[in-house]
């Protein structure tokens, strides 16, 4: 593991500026890290941006496989990153270390996945329009399109995934993936953690020729705003609190020129149990709920936090085995001091709301998560109480009862926008609840069945997003490929010289891409 200097990164070089110092927290202990991080001064922002700025005229330019190597590079460098590296991490977030390892593989992972949709070309969107000159009463022009990056990205890190949500998480791979540098916001909880990956990515970058600004990184409390609105910023990516989220969307709106926010912030990802299910396996379903709810200490976005089922002795029985599956749960430490205060205050509404009722676990204290159930009448649903459509970030869940088929579909009416949405069911319980589909893909961007939502594949055909406030913008996603179609943007060349073209687009097809060509998928030459 490199020295951790605590210097923000801008332009390729090491900078601290400020006189402010930062420091990183033991999670489970408290105690101060050994490490100092240089709070960015409102110049060392407007340098970084700029930095990236320029750093967006020639990287954008870079053909796809160059731009391949370099995420090839950081996903080879961050797969170097040793012991003592997995070591700091949990010592900054009280994950274990087989979950940071596992987190380590996806981060390197999801810059491979990048390399190879930038070598496949599909991307860039290609379409071609050949020119009708006999058409009547008007002749067609040549019309050629593809996509092209937005601009200078700032992403801001999450807290519950140091690794796959943050330095050189999603969305710094699918920003470099499309041609735009990053100014990386670092979070509070795991400087140190940030620090070190932040280096993978200069190293990478310096082994493959990239511009000296393609990524920058600043620390400290009161850069954001100044950030999202600094002119060359052109699209922001964020995980974190609904808060958090729309403080961005609102700053990124008030500018002389808006830009879009792609903010994942909150949801409850209902978990909706069907009869025959729980006639035949009941106990099951408890365990692997109570398993899911709890995993990692319940500090997943796609936890359970919601459990609906139609009365009866089936649904009755599960709720008696559900909460004694949750009292066995065992406390948990969580990331940070900031996460277990909220947590308690989440835990204490619900508490404390009538209608409401604690069905297992401890009493909330000291320094750890007590996994806890809760079943609310499905009235507070049905008026659309916020308290239960809030979601409470850690390990708990709670329980709605409906009467009857007709309150079901009541109650997912009411639902805000989620990230998942589960249905548990035997075959005859999915073809007969089969008029569930087309409300939940209303509100979700992930259906599963008989299976449960703690866990995101990175693919192609992964969707990480949903209607608000699961998101802020529910036509992306920020996991899989499809998360490059955030900052890219179209541009068309009208009766423009083949020879002068992008490649993409040229009568050779130098990519050898498949393109839409009159309205047609090919990879041919153009005559």
């Amino acid at each position: 593991m490199s020295t951790v200097t605590g210097h923000n990164f801008i332009a390729g070089r090491r900078s601290a500026a400020g006189t402010t110092l930062l420091q990183s927290l033991d999670a489970t202990t408290g105690e101060a890290l050994p490490y100092h991080f240089y709070q960015a001064t409102a110049e060392e922002v407007d340098l970084a941006a700029q930095a990236a700025d320029e750093a967006f005229a020639s990287f954008r330019q870079l053909s796809p496989e160059r731009r391949a190597e370099f995420l090839d590079a950081v996903a080879d460098e961050i797969d170097q990153l040793g012991d003592d590296f997995v070591a700091l991490v949990c010592r900054e977030t009280a994950l274990p270390a087989g979950r940071i390892q596992g987190e380590r593989g996806r981060t390197s992972g999801q810059m491979r996945l990048f390399a190879k949709v930038l070598r496949r070309g599909d991307f860039l969107g290609a379409r071609i329009d050949l020119p009708l000159p006999d058409r009547k009463p008007l002749p067609r022009v040549d019309l050629r399109q593809y996509r092209i990056g937005v601009g200078p990205i700032a992403v801001f890190g999450a807290s519950n995934f140091p690794l796959a949500f943050s330095t050189a998480g999603g969305d710094t791979a699918a920003a470099f993936a499309a041609g735009c540098p990053v100014v990386f916001k670092a979070h509070s909880g795991h400087m140190a953690t940030a620090d070190q990956v932040g280096g993978a990515i200069i190293r990478a970058a310096e082994k493959t020729g990239m511009p000296k600004g393609v990524f920058n990184m600043i620390f400290g409390a009161g850069v954001g705003e100044p950030l999202v609105k600094h002119p060359a910023i052109q699209a922001v990516g964020f995980t974190g609190s609904l808060h958090g989220g729309n403080a961005l969307s609102k700053m990124a709106a008030e500018r002389e020129q808006p830009i879009p926010v792609f903010a994942e912030m909150s949801s409850i990802n209902p978990v909706i149990l069907l009869p025959q299910a729980l006639a035949a396996r009941a106990a099951s379903i408890a365990k692997d709920l109570a398993a899911s709810v709890t995993l990692g200490g319940g500090q997943f976005c796609t936890n359970p936090g919601l459990v609906i089922g139609v009365r009866s002795p089936e649904f009755t029985g599960f709720v008696q085995q559900l909460t004694q599956y949750m009292s066995e749960q065992a406390p948990h430490t969580l990331l940070n001091a900031g996460g277990l205060r909220n947590y308690a205050k989440g835990i204490e509404q619900l508490l404390n709301h009538a209608g409401i009722s604690h069905l297992a676990g401890h009493a909330q204290s000291g320094t750890q998560a007590q996994p806890q159930l809760f079943k609310a009448d499905v009235s507070l649903l049905l008026n659309k109480d916020p308290l239960l459509q809030e979601e409470v970030f850690g390990p708990a869940t709670l329980i709605i009862e409906v009467a009857d088929d007709a309150q079901l579909k009541a109650a997912l009416l009411a639902l805000r926008g989620q990230l998942t949405a589960t249905l548990i069911g035997e075959p005859g319980d999915l073809q007969h609840y089969q008029w569930l589909v087309p409300i939940l893909e209303q509100k979700v961007g992930r259906i599963l069945v008989n299976g449960y939502p703690t866990g995101v594949e990175v693919c192609d055909a992964m969707v990480h997003g949903g209607p608000y406030p699961a998101t802020s913008d529910a036509r992306g996603t920020s996991v899989g490929s499809l998360a490059i179609d955030r900052f890219l943007r179209p541009v068309c060349y009208q009766n423009y010289p083949d020879a002068l073209l992008p490649a993409a687009l040229q009568n050779s097809n130098p990519l050898g891409l498949q393109r839409l060509v009159n309205g047609e998928w090919s990879a041919r030459v153009i005559d």
